[in-house]
């Protein structure tokens, strides 16, 4: 098992004849990912790596049963995508775009309250189950692949560190049930918190890698659901130890309103503090998160 995506994901490219979609479409194909069906309005009867193309969301689904969507569209445009996908019950939307504005973000989390669908990212990785499906733009090479098929469950706010610890984790023997990247961006449409829940459910997910970075307070909120619930062990590695107060530091999340008092939950310091007092073992640097989940595990992980 895995959690959001597997053998049965059938994938809608949204964006599909774009340069971003009909590149990374060729690679998930080459994957093995279903690729059922495009979208690019205008663009309809036309075919992309030999997957047809639709004028909107709602035939395509009609025509080809896609239970998945994924969004490469410009950020002016992202935000009415995820919509569309939405208005069409997709039960699972994807967006990679980055630079969606943050009023058209509120705009959407507000239509999505209450609708059967679940949105990931805006500005994230996507999606991956190692040996089933990949959904996303995280690299994967034929025959030299960075993930292998596991039982470590991997959630992260950042694309470049997902690959880095998958990669550290396939060293030590490690395999991943699912990596998901949430995005970095102030709205986003799944937390830690929803994905650890599914973590906790999944019971092809022994352990699971936590990857935050400064900004916001999702980290503490992880912690408490920690805390509170999770059963599994948790290894926690947070980026941005280093970053000055004020400073943004590449998403647009990952920034830190001040320097004390109220202000400082997004130090990277606090958030390692909730983390560890939540039992979650800290890491300090990104191959010592496959380190310490060698030993928690007691063996490799095939």
């Amino acid at each position: 098992m895995a959690i959001l995506v597997d053998h049965t994901t059938r994938v809608l490219v949204q964006g599909i004849t774009g340069r971003e979609g009909s590149f990374h479409t060729a690679q998930m194909l080459t994957y093995g990912t279903a690729i059922v069906a495009g979208v690019t309005p205008g663009k309809g009867g036309q075919t992309v790596e030999g997957v047809s193309v639709f004028d909107d969301v709602i035939t395509a689904v009609g025509e080809t049963g896609a239970n998945t969507s994924i969004i490469y569209v410009p950020a002016r445009f992202a935000a009415d995508a995820i919509l569309e996908a939405a208005e069409a019950l997709i039960p699972l939307i994807i967006c990679i775009t980055e630079g969606i504005p943050v009023w058209d973000m509120i705009r959407v989390r507000r239509y999505l309250e209450g609708r059967p669908v679940r949105l990931i990212g805006p500005n994230c990785p996507g999606i991956i189950t190692p040996g089933a499906t990949k959904v996303g733009i995280m690299p994967t090479f034929p025959g030299a692949d960075i993930h292998k098929p596991g039982h470590v469950g991997l959630v992260s706010r950042s694309g470049t560190l997902t690959y880095e610890i998958v990669w550290a984790l396939t060293e030590k023997g490690l395999g991943q049930s699912t990596c998901l990247g949430i995005g970095g961006d102030p709205i986003i449409g799944t937390s830690f918190v929803e994905t650890l829940a599914m973590f906790q459910e999944d019971p092809d997910t022994h352990a699971v890698v936590l990857i935050g970075e400064i900004g916001g307070e999702a980290e503490q909120q992880a912690a408490a659901f920690i805390r509170d619930a999770m059963t599994k062990p948790v290894v926690a590695f947070v980026a941005g130890r280093t970053a000055p107060p004020g400073r943004r530091m590449g998403h647009a999340g990952a920034i830190i309103a001040g320097g004390g008092g109220a202000d400082a939950s997004g130090l990277a310091a606090n958030k390692i503090e909730a983390l560890r007092a939540a039992g979650a073992y800290i890491a300090e640097y990104p191959e010592q998160v496959a380190e310490q989940m060698l030993h928690i595990l007691g063996q490799a992980d095939g």
